[in-house]
């Protein structure tokens, strides 16, 4: 089997993260695995394994045809079988597939807007899915979304997975005291909902200001993030709230955190939380997607309505207090993510899916 994973960027995000870890992990047992970067590349091409063939198109505009044809040729040179692509980067692989006919499309969707799926843009991809092979989608309202809208009948959904990163980089220290680090590794996003994290802040500020949160991801300098920023300033939480943007040791960052959270309004199944869990770091999330498909809450760590700080500010400061409540909770998750989440059972349901016709 031969499988190319494709990717609009290679910047630090959840699809981009799980077509790297596709890329690497099929390595290991099939006869090619490659990636291909169609647009941009970012501070995840270091993660990419020396076994995974590699390749960036630098396509300039939508319809690049001296993009497309270096792909069917490198698809073509490679007896590429399947291509497996990733969010938006389904156009690229329709826009193949029309010059490469014997080519198979998979389509994975990635959407993190999955409370918001009636306002999703969908015509080209409702054109381009009559030439899908399967699609493969992250949370249970994306399958649902996509058996009713799409025409393309193989669908299945799979749970996002990753490893400890190996890399070993030590680039980032994090402001604030050791031990009393909250962080939240997400992209500076309106569905992540960092207002949440700040309205808990304020709180957390009066009781207990030796504790600081960390915003760790990329930052779009958009309106949203400009947003963030003044109300962080307005709320006096300068010392409180740090944001760092993109950073290439998320394991290292980890590693300098005591308590973990996501605060967001909609998620398909965050890659920060699996990593959170495989470190075995206390969180706090709000209920959305399919983390509650993960975290049952006091087992394995706490779950709490979207949009209610006053109980993600309750959950956070029943952690504060007790040290040996999160070394339990975070031990906890650790072991639903290795039973769940794991590399080799994601794969082997890949891999038995993609071979059913």
């Amino acid at each position: 089997m031969r499988i190319l994973q494709i990717i609009d960027s290679l910047d630090i995000g959840g699809a981009e993260k799980m077509a790297i870890n596709y890329a690497n992990s099929l390595a290991k047992s099939i006869e090619f695995s490659g990636l291909v970067a169609t647009r941009k590349e970012g501070n995840l091409k270091n993660q990419i394994n020396e076994k995974v063939s590699y390749l960036f198109l630098n396509r300039k505009k939508t319809i690049d045809f001296n993009a497309i044809l270096r792909l069917k040729k490198y698809c073509k040179s490679n007896k590429i079988d399947y291509l497996q692509a990733h969010s938006s980067s389904f156009f690229t692989a329709f826009l193949v597939k029309l010059l490469y006919p014997k080519i198979n499309i998979i389509w994975h969707d990635h959407n993190g807007l999955s409370e918001f799926l009636n306002a999703r843009k969908s015509l080209a991809l409702k054109i381009a899915s009559y030439f899908f092979d399967g699609i493969i989608v992250v949370n249970y309202q994306l399958k649902n979304w996509a058996e009713r809208e799409l025409n393309c009948k193989k669908v299945i959904y799979l749970a996002n997975f990753t490893s400890i990163s190996q890399n070993g980089l030590k680039e980032t220290a994090l402001f604030g005291e050791n031990e009393k680090r909250i962080l939240c590794l997400a992209n500076l996003r309106f569905q992540k909902n960092h207002f949440l994290l700040i309205d808990v802040a304020k709180k957390l500020k009066l009781s207990n200001p030796d504790w600081t949160f960390h915003l760790v991801g990329k930052d779009f300098n958009d309106d949203y993030s400009s947003k963030v920023k003044t109300a962080i300033t307005e709320n006096d939480l300068q010392n409180h709230v740090f944001i760092y943007g993109s950073k290439n040791d998320t394991q290292n960052i980890i590693e300098q955190s005591e308590i973990t959270i996501l605060t967001s309004q909609s998620e398909g199944l965050p890659v920060a939380l699996l990593e959170y869990g495989l470190n075995k770091k206390a969180v706090v999330s709000t209920e959305v997607g399919e983390i509650p498909l993960i975290i049952v809450n006091n087992e394995n760590g706490f779950i709490v309505p979207k949009f209610d700080a006053e109980q993600f500010y309750s959950a956070l400061i029943a952690m504060i207090e007790n040290r040996e409540l999160r070394m339990k909770l975070g031990n906890a998750l650790h072991k639903t993510i290795q039973q769940n989440n794991s590399e080799e059972a994601v794969l082997n349901k890949f891999i038995s899916w993609v071979k059913t016709k």
